[in-house]
């Protein structure tokens, strides 16, 4: 329940004017509105300022040598949580986490309302969504417990927006989202003192990407060092598992143990456990398979046949089909392939869930009906909960989902692959006492389990910095929240994490 709220106006710069340009606008100013609830927590009752709205960023402007000053470039959204004692003061010597999702090009809503935030989105089972109009519940697993939370929409994302006369397509892209987000983040810790405040991020998906980047970002340019990094379904090396390459070999080995997991999951491998199934894939993938690969044509008729069979075994495509896509089965077309007998499709972002195939003849399915399925839940949450409990003004929509994937820029890495574990190499190299804990879930075709395996094994880093890696398995999809059980599990395992990374008893 909220006791009161409150709008706060963010200050501007004394160099600012009312007007930007020499044109008529008004200058830009943080919004921000604050309530306080309490919560009743598996640690007993927490009670918490809410803080929502946006956030101006301003970028540096040098002319011919000449400083032209502070030139705000976007306003970004954020929701923060800060644990508060019975007078209302927070704790600045608490840890600190800021979160975000990947895409690129989707909010924060999914870990915010998932598994960290204090409150979560009833999206109901795998196979077994809620119907609408949906709810709301308390998070009695919140992060919170443990540390405060800043939530944030990057560029285009949730409410965030390029300031009036400006262009958003100038922040789709890796270098300057994460300027965007390293910037803000150093705003936040510098107006709310939070410098000497352990600091940890948390990222899923391409929020891994972004994860690392920033944590280099912010130590190369700001010096500021963090605690931890939560990396939940990560992708650092996207040439791992990335089907757009004439040679695609990598990806295939990449995606077999999570085909397996999957055709497992869906009654292929009848009276076997899913960690035979995982072992013999992994195994295949690492031997024979690759070896299969990298023959290409030279393959005899005989070892074509015999790799044809042990792979439709394993994944639980036909031994036709195996062998009229040479052995490389793509990742969305299993989605439709896998139980096409039945009418279905399998989701990609989450293996476990079916849809109707929208065509018996499709090579690939319309939508991936795993987000269909958490879709409602999670928008109808979000634009509720902003307004209705966190007293909001805002009201245009809510982008769950932008469609900057589709003009994304990663000009840094022309001609090379997109691969960003240099930077976590580099960061843990820089702190000897940066922590990361890397989750997987089986049933994830967005960012396969062996790929982001893959990755952590090539890692530059001595024994001692290996040793503050910390991994963690879900028999879950890319979200391991999606599902009660699975959710508790992990936002358990975060909550610990955080503590331990922090220097907080457990």
């Amino acid at each position: 329940m909220s006791d009161d709220a409150s709008t706060t106006t963010g200050d501007t710069p004394a160099t600012d004017s009312a007007t930007r340009g020499g044109k008529d606008r008004p200058e830009p100013r943080d919004v921000m509105v604050e309530t306080t609830h309490t919560i009743g927590t598996t640690e007993g009752e927490l009670t918490y300022t809410a803080r929502t709205g946006r956030i101006v960023i301003r970028e540096e402007e040098v002319k011919d040598e000449v400083f032209q000053g502070w030139t705000p470039r976007g306003e970004l959204a954020v929701t923060a949580y800060t644990k508060v004692d019975e007078d209302g003061e927070p704790d600045r010597s608490r840890p600190i986490t800021f979160v975000f999702n990947g895409g690129p090009g989707s909010s924060s809503v999914w870990l915010h309302l998932g598994v960290l935030g204090p409150r979560i989105a009833d999206a109901g089972e795998p196979n077994d969504p809620t119907a609408p109009p949906y709810a709301l519940h308390d998070n009695p697993q919140t992060l919170l417990r443990a540390s405060d939370l800043v939530f944030i929409d990057p560029m285009s994302t949730g409410w965030s927006r390029a300031v009036e006369g400006g262009k958003a397509k100038d922040y789709h892209g890796w270098k300057k989202d994460v300027e965007q987000v390293a910037e803000l983040i150093r705003l936040w810790c510098t107006r709310e003192d939070r410098w000497m405040s352990p600091k940890l991020l948390a990222g899923e998906s391409y929020g891994t990407t972004r994860a690392v980047s920033v944590a280099e970002r912010l130590f190369a340019s700001f010096g500021m060092q963090l605690n931890g990094l939560v990396l939940i379904s990560s992708v650092l090396d996207f040439g791992t598992q990335d089907f757009r390459f004439l040679r695609h070999d990598e990806a295939c080995l990449s995606y077999l143990p999570t085909y397996a997991a999957i055709a497992h999951y869906h009654g292929k491998h009848e009276g076997r456990s899913l960690t035979e199934v995982l072992g013999e894939a992994e195994e295949l993938a690492a031997g024979s398979y690759r070896w299969a690969l990298g023959r290409g044509n030279r393959l005899t008729t005989e070892e074509r046949t015999d790799m044809a069979e042990r792979l439709a075994a394993l994944t639980g495509l036909s031994q036709d089909y195996l062998d009229r896509c040479d052995l490389r089965p793509e990742h969305w077309r299993f989605c439709t392939e896998l139980l096409r007998d039945r009418g279905e499709t399998v989701g990609r972002i989450d293996g476990r869930i079916r849809g109707v195939l929208h065509s018996g003849i499709a090579e690939g399915m319309d939508a991936d009906p795993s987000i269909d399925a958490i879709m409602g839940p999670y928008a109808a949450a979000i634009h509720h909960y902003l307004r209705s409990e966190l007293r909001s003004e805002l009201d245009l929509p809510y982008a769950v989902f932008s469609d900057a994937i589709e003009h994304w820029s990663y000009k840094e890495f022309e001609a090379k692959p997109i691969n960003v574990a240099d930077k976590l190499e580099r960061v843990m190299r820089a702190n000897p006492h940066l922590r990361v804990r890397f989750e997987y879930g089986y049933y994830d075709l967005a960012t396969p389990y062996s790929a982001a395996e893959d990755t952590v094994a090539h890692l530059r880093l001595p024994e001692a910095a290996l040793d503050r890696i910390e991994h963690a398995w879900f028999e879950t999809g890319h979200m391991p929240y999606v599902g009660e059980t699975s959710r508790i599990e992990e936002a358990e395992g975060i909550t610990d994490f955080v503590r331990r990374a922090a220097g907080r008893s457990s």
